[in-house]
């Protein structure tokens, strides 16, 4: 029984959650959206340097960790979305969680994510697009994926460096 988790990271409009979530579907693996759980608990009021504090993300960790280790432990998969922006919130999930684990770092140019933002039901504005991708662009970590090709590539470039579930 293979039990991993994987961390899909990058700059806001890269295409995070598509690809994320088509990957769970395609792993039958348990998603969870940083995001979601950020605006769920009220998390995104703390500051740091003008971004959603690093405490508000390790916040986020002690809140979804528990869940996803009682997953991982069933030998399921799980999928974490999020900008992943302080790399102290990725050390401390994987500090949390025991578990193989799989760190993907989305890539797009900044003009793309700008496109993908303007193009969804509830944008969040060239604004926010440009300071998270300043901050999420800062610095690499785990496998580099190239975003500018279509989700469905991504996410068959992804699941190659996923162990075979059997």
């Amino acid at each position: 029984m293979i039990s991993y988790y994987v961390i899909i990271r990058g700059p806001l409009g890269c295409g995070k959650s598509t690809i994320a979530e088509r990957l769970s579907k395609t792993l039958n693996a348990k998603y969870f959206a940083v995001d979601r759980v950020l605006d769920e608990y009220d998390l995104t009021e703390d500051k740091e340097e003008g971004y959603i504090s690093q405490k508000s993300f390790k916040k986020v960790n002690e809140i979804i960790a528990p869940k996803a280790k009682k997953i991982l432990e069933k030998g399921a998969p799980v999928i974490f979305d999020g900008n992943f922006y302080w790399k102290s919130q990725i050390d401390d999930l994987i500090d949390r969680l025991d578990f193989s684990h799989y760190v993907f770092t989305l890539k797009a140019p900044l003009v793309v994510c700008l496109e993908r933002d303007s193009n969804r039901k509830k944008t969040h504005g060239k604004d926010a697009v440009q300071v998270v991708y300043a901050k999420t662009t800062g610095f690499d970590y785990g496998t580099v994926i190239d975003v500018t090709k279509s989700s469905n590539k991504c996410v068959e470039e992804i699941l190659s460096y996923l162990p075979k579930l059997s």
